[in-house]
């Protein structure tokens, strides 16, 4: 029986961050000098997040999605995706990167059993993408996405947040790479979340005017996908690349919403944008039985909100930062 929430959503994606640790320092991210990284001794063990996956596959998970801070900044973490892809319930496996460290790892996650990356991209002008990221090379990103697409690490998904006077200009720019690529780019609404104060509203645009930008390239088409998700598609005539808007705030996905977020420190986390936590690291480190942690994964699901408010008051700022969430 699959696992369904208290408005009759299957639950069956899992994201898990592996750590809140990050090789950029993002401006909407987190402050120039960085966050207080969690004690190691606090951050999860592999064999501690495989437990917890094999237990939620056993109650209807399906997909699993690897997250940070960056995910690659963690040693070993082909070790995790490998062990995961031995469950074999298991159906997907999916890496959201940086992508500065991919074109060195790309091989090795194809290998070890990852299906897919997500590149968080936000800038293509080089002294801009360095501006964003506190110190970034777009090449590195640039020469990943390339060696992730050899790998066979498909679809390659980029990720673009634009936000009013800093990057909105190239909204047009990132929508034509689908006319010449394969690659999935998607425009993601800026959220009111995480530990800056860079968020205002005068920053925030919405997926309405993001879209009317992208139609000044061209008219889009809807497009439908195999794999559900917050995103709606679309694509330029007969490009090989689609183009997908993700709204949070103005057209949210809510009633869709089929997921839980682990946390780097073992926080089950039932929405992204609410401070509700089951914390199953106790659990995990005092020989509890699987019994005992299929329960809290259930509570994580009885406790799962129908949806946000984000809506009705844009200034809601997570306690937790969001390399510490796992976006």
């Amino acid at each position: 029986m699959p696992l369904r929430d208290g408005f009759d959503r299957v639950i069956d994606y899992l994201r898990i961050s592996v750590t809140d640790r990050c090789n950029l320092r993002c401006i909407y991210c987190m402050p120039a000098a960085g966050i207080k990284p969690v004690q190691h001794k606090e951050i999860l063990t592999y064999e501690e997040i495989v437990r917890v996956v094999r237990i939620a596959s056993n109650l209807g998970v399906r997909k699993v999605r690897i997250t940070g801070g960056e995910p690659l900044a963690r040693k070993n973490v082909t070790f995790l995706i490998g062990a995961i892809r031995e469950i074999s319930a298991i159906e997907d496996i999916s890496l959201t990167t940086n992508g500065i460290l991919l074109q060195e790892y790309a091989d090795e996650l194809a290998d070890a059993g990852l299906d897919r990356v997500n590149i968080s991209l936000d800038s293509l002008k080089p002294e801009r993408y360095r501006e964003i990221t506190r110190g970034g090379e777009i090449d590195r990103v640039i020469n990943g996405i390339e060696a992730a697409k050899e790998a066979g690490l498909l679809p390659i998904k980029i990720n673009v947040v634009p936000v009013r006077g800093l990057n909105d200009d190239e909204i047009g720019q990132f929508a034509k790479m689908t006319a010449d690529t394969p690659y999935h780019v998607r425009f993601i609404e800026f959220m009111p979340i995480g530990a800056t104060d860079f968020w205002n509203e005068g920053k925030y645009i919405s997926t309405d005017e993001i879209r009317s930008a992208v139609e000044e390239v061209g008219p889009l088409f809807p497009v439908k996908l195999r794999k559900n998700g917050p995103a709606r598609y679309f694509r330029f005539e007969n490009a090989p690349g689609v183009i997908g808007f993700i709204s949070a705030l103005t057209h949210h996905f809510c009633g869709d919403c089929n997921r839980l977020r682990l946390t780097a420190d073992g926080r089950l986390r039932p929405c992204l944008f609410s401070e509700t936590e089951i914390d199953l690291k106790p659990a995990l480190r005092d020989r509890s039985s699987d019994r005992e942690l299929e329960r809290l994964l259930r509570l994580s699901v009885e406790v799962k909100p129908e949806g946000h408010n984000l809506g009705q008051r844009r200034a809601l700022f997570s306690l937790r930062a969001m390399s510490r969430i796992g976006g």
